[in-house]
């Protein structure tokens, strides 16, 4: 039988459930997926306090995007329960976070229902929280000002000079060092740097790992700027900051950039009003010594009756497959 090679992809958010939706298709590649757990707003934010829960959203949807089952279990792990008077305890949760509570307390622990989940959705890989304990993000912003929680951090006005955890030393999940130590690629992105990429290398067994692993280490670069977060950020800026972070303990093997022109003005022009930018290049030297391979390719995912600009999962796991 042919090796199959691992990819081990970390991130959160919309950004990693795009990645792995695409890396599904390939039977060449033994897909992880660990994913941050620092997430406090939604539906994931009203569990963690209504049951001290471990945040969902982003394991739920990483589960999904890799079923195999594109069936009603993948609707019903999705469908969210609309917000009306009649309902204020369920309106707004997701179903999938329910279910995973459920399976939590009838087999004894969030990540032996994530492998229940993972059997009943058939996942082609595996999915792993990077942390099981409770934690949260530290901002310290450009004012000298400190802000708390993934909710206030994304929405905060000024600048995000440097990112911790509390408490600072954080376990990382058993198995998440194993798996990046044995991997042939490792990602990181696409996905928010300071509330999705950043809370996963902070960990330092994490980045140890990461740098102690001989894979091929690659970052997918967002596609736009994130309000709040990344206001007028270039690509160098971006991996400077996940450099800054972990204490520039590797360097990344490949970027990856869109480079894509935006046929759709209307809703380019969205995001323009709401402060957020194509990410570009500012200086073409400084990033090829930031990273030993630089690639630029057309990655959007755009049209008429999408409202947000994505990255296009095909077109980026054939580009990954064709690096690995």
């Amino acid at each position: 039988m042919e090796h199959k090679k691992k990819v081990v992809a970390i991130g959160g958010g919309t950004g990693l459930s795009t990645l792995l939706r695409g890396l599904r298709k390939y039977d060449s590649i033994d897909i992880s997926a660990i994913v941050t757990m620092m997430d406090d707003g939604g539906s994931s934010g009203r569990l963690k306090k209504e049951f001290g829960f471990l945040p969902l959203g982003d394991i739920r949807n990483c589960l999904i995007a890799l079923s195999t089952k594109e069936n009603v279990l993948t609707k019903l792990f999705s469908y969210r329960f609309p917000t009306t008077k009649k309902n204020p305890q369920v309106g707004g949760h997701s179903l999938g976070n329910l279910l995973m509570i459920a399976l939590s307390d009838i087999y004894g622990g969030f990540d032996n229902a994530i492998k229940k989940i993972s059997e009943i959705l058939s996942i082609k890989g595996k999915v792993l929280p990077i942390t099981l304990q409770s934690a949260q993000l530290v901002a310290i912003l450009e004012n000298g000002k400190k802000t708390v929680g993934e909710t206030k951090i994304s929405k905060s006005k000024q600048p995000i000079i440097k990112l911790s955890l509390n408490p600072s030393k954080v376990r990382h999940h058993p198995e998440v060092v194993k798996e990046i130590l044995s991997a042939d690629m490792i990602i990181i992105g696409p996905g928010s740097l300071f509330t999705s990429l950043l809370p996963n290398i902070l960990i330092e067994e994490v980045s140890n790992a990461i740098s102690n692993s001989l894979a091929k280490k690659v970052y997918i670069c967002n596609i736009m700027t994130q309000p709040s977060e990344t206001d007028g950020y270039s690509v160098e800026d971006h991996i400077k900051k996940i450099y800054e972070h972990c204490k520039h303990k590797f360097i990344f093997d490949y970027v990856i950039i869109n480079k894509s022109k935006f046929s759709h003005k209307k809703i380019l022009n969205k995001y323009i009003k709401e402060n957020s930018s194509p990410v570009e290049i500012r200086n073409i030297h400084t990033l090829k010594n930031l990273a030993k391979n630089v690639i630029q390719e057309s990655l959007v995912s755009i049209t008429r009756k999408e409202k947000y600009i994505r990255h296009h999962s095909d077109k980026l796991a054939r580009l990954i497959l064709s690096i690995l």
